[in-house]
């Protein structure tokens, strides 16, 4: 199972810097939220897809929708961004929503295949509605540091 942090950086160059560190993005440095196996493209676009209410495809073609910032040809990891939909989102997403949308998200092949529950679903869903409110609050975008 791919290991998965979000994170937030000034921009894309910052992002990618992070793969110059083992192990990703150091929470000493980072807002790092660690959420192994949470894909960021298929997961975070089912997300985007309930969260906006558009379709999945509409949500992973969006500009910066699991976008590979990083070379391909790297060894050990990855770096991706999130779509700023997705970010403005979590940013605006009140607790019910979040409920809501993560009993939505729980239902989905990609979360059921990794026995996320409702609950485990919502607490991912905090975690991620409070990195984009920290990122937004300080004109950062989100990111994703992916290593299989």
């Amino acid at each position: 199972m791919p290991m998965c942090d979000y994170f937030w950086a000034p921009h894309d160059d910052a992002a990618v810097g992070v793969l110059d560190q083992p192990g990703g993005p150091d929470a000493s440095g980072f807002d790092v939220v660690p959420l192994k196996g949470m894909d960021p493209s298929v997961t975070m676009a089912s997300l985007e897809a309930i969260l906006t209410g558009c379709t999945y495809d509409e949500a992973s073609a969006r500009p910066r929708a699991g976008h590979l910032l990083s070379s391909p040809d790297h060894e050990n990891a990855f770096i991706t961004s999130l779509s700023d939909t997705l970010q403005e989102a979590l940013v605006s997403a009140s607790h019910d929503g979040l409920a809501d949308a993560a009993a939505a998200w729980a239902e989905t092949v990609e979360l059921q295949a990794h026995g996320i529950t409702d609950d485990t679903a919502r607490e991912v869903l905090v975690l991620l509605s409070g990195l984009a409110d920290r990122a937004s609050s300080g004109r950062r975008r989100l990111y994703c540091w992916w290593a299989l």
